[in-house]
C-alpha cells in the first residue's frame, strides 16, 4: 500500500508538491483526466490533469474525481494553486497535488508507473535496482562516445553509479574511484580545493579542471540536475578543453540521465517506504503476513522503542537520525517505523551482527555517550510475526518510563524492568484519587502541606529499603537517629502499621501513584 503522500516523497519536490492534503487514501493506479464529462478513473486512483487549462476544467475534475473516490488529482501551476480549485478539492476532501512548472507528464507518468506498480505487487517489495544499473552503465559508454573520453556517473554524494567501458585514457584517481565505488578522500580534497563541488551546487554549466598533483588527468564534469536539485554528474576524464559542440551534447545527455536517477532514486524510496507501511501495520496489530514479506531477518525478534530526548523534534526528524546512525554503524537495511508518534525498531534477538539486539545495545550505549538524549528500550521475545504488537507494546510501555529523571542506563530491557511495568499499569489502570482514597498517606501528605514535614519520604525511603535504618538514613541523607525520631513522630500523627506486608504493598502502590502525578 501506497498513499498520495508517500508517491509525492517517492517521486520528490523536484517533480511534485502537495497542494491540499486530504485522506490518506491507496493509490492503485495512475489515470489521465478526459476533458468531456465522462467519469474519470476508479477509486484509489491518481488523477492527471495533463490537458487541463483553464480553472472550469481543473474545478470540473476536481468533481468529477472526488466522485469516484480518487486518491488524488496532479495539476499543473497556476491552477494547482488558483483559490476556487483548492477550495473545491478541500471541501471534496481531495487530495491536490501541483506538478512543478517544468515537469513532463509524460516523465510523471514514467515516474508513477514504476512507483504504483513496486507498490503494489504482492510479496516483497523488488527494488528493481539492477535493470536501472544496467541503463546506466550503456549510457556511460554512449556519453563516453560523445565526449570520445572515459567518464564516470556518480550521485550527489560522490558514489559512483556507473562507468564507461573504455580505459585508454586514466589515472590512480579514476582507478580508486572505480574499484571503491566512492572517489577518496583526496580526489575529493583535490576537487573542493579547485571550487568543483560548490559551482555543481549552485551552476548547472559544465566545470573544466586543469590537471592536478600525483598525476591526475584533467576532468570535464557536468552536473546532473531536476528542477534545480542536483541529482548527480558525468565526470570524463579529457585531454583538454572541450569543444563547444560536444558541450551541448553532453548536456542532452545529463537531461535523459536526471530522469534515469530519478527513477532509481524513487526505486529505493519505494522499497523503503512500502517495507515501513507493512512492517508498521505488522506492529499494531497481528496480521496475515509473513517473515518474508516484512523483509525480516531469521527470528526471534525484539520490538525496540527509540528515544531522541532533547533531539530532532519530530517524528521525521527522528526517524531520519536513527536511520542515518544504523546505517554508519553497518545496518544496511534498518528495519525502522513509526507507530503513534513513536519510532521502533526490529532487531533479531539472536547473533551479534548489525540488526541484532546486542548490535543495536552496543550501538545505543557508544552514541549515548555524546548524546545522552539517545535511548532505547525493548520488548520481551517475539517468536512469531503475530507476537510483534506485544514486543511493541511493552517496548513502547518502557519508553515512557524512561524519562531523564528516573537516571535510567540508556538501554533498558523489558524482562529487567518487569516490576515497573507492573507497577506502572495497575497506578495508570485506576485513576489516582481511587488509590488514596484511604490508609495514613493521604493525612501524611496533607501535613507535609502545611507544617513542612518530610513524613511521606521518609515512609518511601523505610519501604523502599526493606525497613533497614541505615540505608534508609542514607537515601535521605540523614543520621539514623533522625530517621527513627520521624518514623516515632509521624506514627504519632497517623496510625500506620509497617510492619504488615499487606498495608506496606498498598503504601508502595500509593506512592507510585503520587509519582505519577503531572
Amino acid at each position: 500500500m501506497i498513499t498520495v503522500a508517500g508517491v509525492v516523497d517517492a517521486v520528490g519536490a523536484a517533480l511534485l508538491k502537495i497542494v491540499v492534503p486530504a485522506a490518506g487514501l491507496e493509490v492503485r493506479d495512475v489515470t489521465l483526466a478526459e476533458l468531456d464529462d465522462a467519469p474519470i478513473g476508479e477509486a484509489g486512483d491518481l488523477v492527471l490533469g495533463a490537458g487541463i487549462t483553464t480553472p472550469e476544467g481543473a474545478l470540473a475534475a476536481v468533481g468529477r474525481s472526488a466522485e469516484v473516490a480518487a486518491a488524488g488529482l496532479v495539476l499543473k501551476p497556476p491552477l494547482a494553486t488558483h483559490p476556487d480549485v483548492t477550495a473545491a478539492a478541500t471541501a471534496r476532501a481531495l487530495t491536490l497535488v501541483e506538478l512543478q512548472r517544468h515537469g513532463s507528464w509524460t516523465q510523471l507518468v514514467w515516474l508513477l508507473r514504476g512507483v504504483i506498480d513496486r507498490a503494489t505487487a504482492p510479496g516483497p517489495p523488488e527494488t528493481g535496482e539492477a535493470g536501472v544499473y544496467d541503463e546506466l552503465f550503456a549510457l556511460a559508454d554512449a556519453t563516453a562516445a560523445l565526449v570520445d573520453a572515459p567518464v564516470t556517473i556518480e550521485d550527489a554524494q560522490s558514489r559512483v553509479l556507473a562507468y564507461s567501458s573504455r580505459q585508454d585514457r586514466t589515472d590512480p584517481a579514476r582507478v580508486s574511484t572505480i574499484v571503491g565505488r566512492r572517489v577518496p578522500g583526496d580526489v575529493v580534497a583535490h576537487f573542493r580545493s579547485r571550487g568543483v563541488f560548490r559551482k555543481l551546487a549552485t551552476g548547472s554549466q559544465p566545470v573544466y579542471v586543469p590537471k592536478g598533483p600525483d598525476g591526475t588527468l584533467p576532468r570535464l564534469v557536468i552536473p546532473i540536475r531536476a528542477g534545480g536539485e542536483l541529482l548527480g554528474s558525468i565526470w570524463a576524464v579529457v585531454e583538454g578543453p572541450v569543444p563547444q559542440e560536444r558541450l551541448r551534447d553532453l548536456q542532452g545527455a545529463a537531461s535523459g540521465l536526471a530522469l534515469h536517477l530519478l527513477r532509481l532514486r524513487v526505486q529505493a524510496d519505494v522499497t523503503r517506504r512500502v517495507t515501513a507501511e507493512r512492517l508498521r501495520a505488522a506492529l499494531r496489530s497481528p496480521v496475515a503476513t509473513t517473515r518474508r514479506d516484512l523483509g525480516l531477518p531469521d527470528g526471534p525478534w525484539r520490538v525496540v522503542a527509540l528515544g531522541a530526548h532533547g533531539g530532532a523534534g519530530g517524528t521525521v526528524d527522528n526517524l531520519a537520525l536513527w536511520e542515518s546512525i544504523a546505517r554508519r554503524h553497518g545496518w544496511r537495511q534498518p528495519l525502522i517505523t513509526d507507530v503513534d508518534d513513536v519510532l521502533f525498531a526490529v532487531v533479531a534477538d539472536g547473533g551479534a551482527a548489525p540488526g541484532t539486539r546486542r548490535w543495536l545495545e552496543r550501538l545505543v550505549h557508544d552514541v549515548a555517550v555524546q548524546d545522552p538524549g539517545l535511548c532505547a528500550a525493548s520488548g520481551s521475545v517475539a517468536g512469531d510475526v503475530a507476537d510483534l504488537p506485544r514486543s511493541r507494546a511493552e517496548a513502547a510501555e518502557l519508553l515512557a518510563l524512561h524519562g531523564p529523571a528516573r537516571q535510567r542506563p540508556a538501554v533498558l530491557r523489558f524482562e529487567d524492568a518487569w516490576a515497573d511495568v507492573v507497577v506502572h499499569r495497575v497506578v495508570t489502570a485506576v485513576p489516582q484519587p481511587d488509590l488514596l482514597v484511604g490508609g495514613p498517606l493521604p493525612a501524611l501528605v496533607a501535613h507535609d502541606r502545611r507544617h513542612g514535614t518530610d513524613y511521606v519520604a521518609t515512609v518511601a525511603a523505610w519501604l523502599e529499603q526493606q525497613g533497614d535504618p541505615s540505608k534508609a538514613a542514607r537515601q535521605l541523607h540523614v543520621h539514623p537517629n533522625t530517621l527513627r525520631h520521624r518514623l516515632r513522630r509521624l506514627g504519632e500523627v497517623v496510625d500506620i502499621d509497617l510492619e504488615s506486608p499487606r498495608d506496606r504493598l498498598a503504601l508502595q502502590i500509593q506512592l507510585a501513584a503520587l509519582r505519577q502525578r503531572p
